[in-house]
């Protein structure tokens, strides 16, 4: 099953719509499409991802100490935002397209998933999980124990969640451009604030938060305590045991 791994991971596959976009340089929408019922679950404004970081993204950053690890980083605009602020920051990305284009402004991004190796594991001060990311892997308390197990005693998780806050899905989707190029199938989740914070605390996260920004909803978490570290092996064999079929919200 671990071989399995790299072919089900976000937007990967098929006629893999999102990295066509970011090599283009293109704008767009992408959709959120569930594999069950073929209906479009969330769709994603492209422009909004790749332009610079907005006032509720550089609210969030406003309580952020560095390094800072921004999962999922795609074209990067968390981790320039950081950045300029003075804070040492990385990103990671499951997607080549998206590692390219965030090296091409010089932002730091390494092509991996949250589920392998990292540098400094133990030792980030912030993760963050922005744009929906909260679905990386289809099982929101395993990837917020990964994430603990990043973080230093004291770091803090950011996690964006729905404004629905007990939307709770895991299933198998695919994303579709405009003109109708599809992904491969891989499992994700959506997870409204509530749920997020529930996961954070069955995680092993502290003091979880509701933190509104405009229309936006994060969910802020310490880690407490020192953690063995998750080792990819571990990680990585979690993530394949795992078959979302909850559905719900």
């Amino acid at each position: 099953m671990r071989a399995e791994i790299p072919a089900a991971r976000f937007a990967a596959g098929g006629e893999d719509p999102y990295a066509r976009m970011l090599d283009g340089g293109s704008d767009g929408v992408l959709r959120l499409r569930r594999v069950s019922s073929g209906a479009i679950a969330e769709e994603w404004d492209f422009v909004a991802l790749s332009a610079p970081a907005d006032g509720d993204d550089l609210a969030v950053l406003g309580g952020c100490d560095g390094p800072l690890l921004d999962v999922g980083c795609g074209p990067g605009r968390m981790v320039r935002a950081a950045a300029q602020r003075a804070s040492a920051a990385m990103g990671i990305d499951v997607s080549a397209a998206a590692v390219r284009r965030a090296r091409a402004d010089g932002t730091p991004a390494l092509e991996r998933s949250i589920f392998d190796r990292l540098p400094l594991e133990g030792r980030w001060r912030t993760v963050l999980l922005m744009d929906g990311n909260v679905g990386i892997g289809g099982d929101p308390r395993r990837l917020l124990e990964r994430c603990r197990d990043l973080l230093a005693p004291g770091g803090v998780l950011i996690a964006e969640g729905a404004a629905d806050p007990d939307l709770d899905e895991q299933s198998l989707f695919t994303v579709v451009d405009a003109a109708g190029a599809e992904s491969a199938a891989f499992p994700w989740a959506r997870a409204g604030w509530r749920v997020l914070m529930a996961a954070a605390t069955a995680a092993g996260l502290a003091d979880a938060t509701h933190v509104r920004s405009g229309a936006r909803h994060f969910v802020r978490a310490v880690a407490v305590a020192p953690r063995p570290i998750s080792t990819a092996l571990t990680a990585t064999a979690n993530a394949a045991d795992h078959r979302p079929t909850r559905t719900s919200g």
